[in-house]
């Protein structure tokens, strides 16, 4: 799949052509210089390595110094792979732009780290419902209840939805549609929410 990296600004509301408002999400996506190029025969498939944002050269290995200086670009803040252009139309250092991928009406996924939320309960985790709140009750209304058995087996199964570590993990929306580009400032706008906080980087999947 084609896409390129960008970073998460922030949700607006915009509205479309017969006036409804539409939530949306403003991805700024690109622009990615190409840091590499994939071929069959040296590699063992076509793809293009596009890196987006700037580090600073001075927390960069030597590594990745030549790295990046063979492509003749900055060294960049995060690097990803792409499948789906065609690697004979670009070269070393090329520039690609977000109105050079997608199109408005285009449908689009996009994976990035959602938000880490800590060490949470089971309501919050994993949704559930609680205890009662009368007959009694005194402090098991958030608790998670039974998680095993009695005699047999005596013990409790892995994989049981308990509390602890919630987001923080990589994740993906599928099928959100462009809303609107703004190529002057490589703005994606696309309908609904993504994954990560706000300048939590992201990849943009076509």
């Amino acid at each position: 799949m084609s896409g390129l990296l960008g970073k998460k600004l922030g949700m607006t509301n915009v509205f479309d052509d017969k006036g409804n408002s539409i939530s949306v999400t403003v991805i700024e996506a690109g622009p990615c210089p190409v840091t590499a190029i994939k071929t069959k025969d040296r590699d063992g498939y076509e793809a293009l390595q596009l890196g987006y944002g700037q580090k600073p050269e001075r927390v960069v290995t030597k590594a990745l110094k030549g790295h990046y200086a063979k492509a003749g670009v900055k060294p960049s803040e995060v690097l990803c792979e792409f499948d789906g252009f065609d690697i004979a139309s670009y070269k070393l250092g090329d520039v690609i732009n977000v109105d050079k991928v997608f199109a408005v009406g285009d449908k689009v996924s996009v994976t990035g780290t959602s938000k880490g939320k800590g060490f949470q309960g089971v309501v919050k985790r994993h949704h559930f419902g609680g205890g009662l709140v009368t007959h009694g009750q005194s402090d098991r209304l958030r608790a998670p209840g039974s998680v095993g058995s009695s005699s047999y087996p005596s013990r409790s199964f892995k994989g049981l939805r308990m509390a602890g570590r919630m987001g923080g993990k990589r994740s993906t929306m599928k099928n959100l549609k462009v809303v609107r580009l703004i190529p002057d400032s490589n703005l994606i706008l696309v309908e609904g929410s993504i994954p990560g906080p706000t300048n939590g980087y992201v990849q943009i999947w076509k």
